[in-house]
């Protein structure tokens, strides 16, 4: 699945389905993450990396962007509204800031099934190696995820947009650690009802 090296390339891995990863960026530092196969959900935080407890805030991000949904150019705020990122390529267009993770306990109270992989599962394990912990997972950004909100409030994960190859490349603008669950979710369409690898390139032009 890797391609040809991007100017400035640090690293690139394949996270498998229902994989996780996560790294310590630098100032200038791009993140870029790949659906190789289209219709994959990517869960999405940040942390500053001095101070993690200021970390990735949805409600900031919608309010100072202005949107719910984010593309192009959006900044990903703070709890302290610092802009931690900033989207600087997106192919897809479509991102989520509002359905948050996917829990064994959320699964199970929608589908009635226990048990199951969950991104949730993926940030606590994740978190773990920067010495963080549950309390840790707030409301993420859910990439390549479609999840339209109606003129009377009602919302729902629909298909998701994105084509084999879409990616979305975000910068740091500060030191940040960044985590990411490759979304193992079977019982809706947020990784098209079969999860799928994506690839993750780490650059600095």
């Amino acid at each position: 699945m890797s391609g040809t090296a991007l100017p400035g390339e640090i690293s690139r891995r394949i996270i498998p389905a229902g994989g996780r990863f996560s790294a310590r960026l630098e100032a200038g530092d791009r993140l870029r993450i790949v659906d190789t196969q289209g219709q994959q959900a990517v869960d999405f935080l940040c942390y500053t990396a001095e101070l993690p407890v200021d970390r990735y805030n949805a409600p900031n991000t919608m309010k100072i962007n202005g949107n719910i949904y984010i593309g192009m150019g959006t900044k990903l705020y703070s709890d302290r509204a610092q802009v931690l990122m900033r989207i600087v390529e997106d192919t897809c267009g479509r991102h989520d800031t509002i359905g948050g993770c996917c829990s064994t306990w959320s699964n199970f109270a929608r589908y009635g099934i226990k048990d199951t992989p969950a991104c949730h599962a993926n940030f606590v394990a994740e978190l773990a190696c920067w010495s963080l912990g549950p309390s840790d997972v707030v409301t993420n950004v859910n990439f390549f995820m479609n999840v339209p909100v109606r003129q009377d409030g009602a919302m729902a994960i629909e298909a998701g947009l994105s084509k084999p190859g879409d990616y979305v490349e975000l910068i740091a603008e500060m030191p940040v650690i960044a985590i990411l669950s490759n979304c193992p979710q079977r019982s809706n369409p947020a990784a098209g009802f079969g999860p799928t690898p994506i690839e993750v390139i780490i650059h600095r032009e």
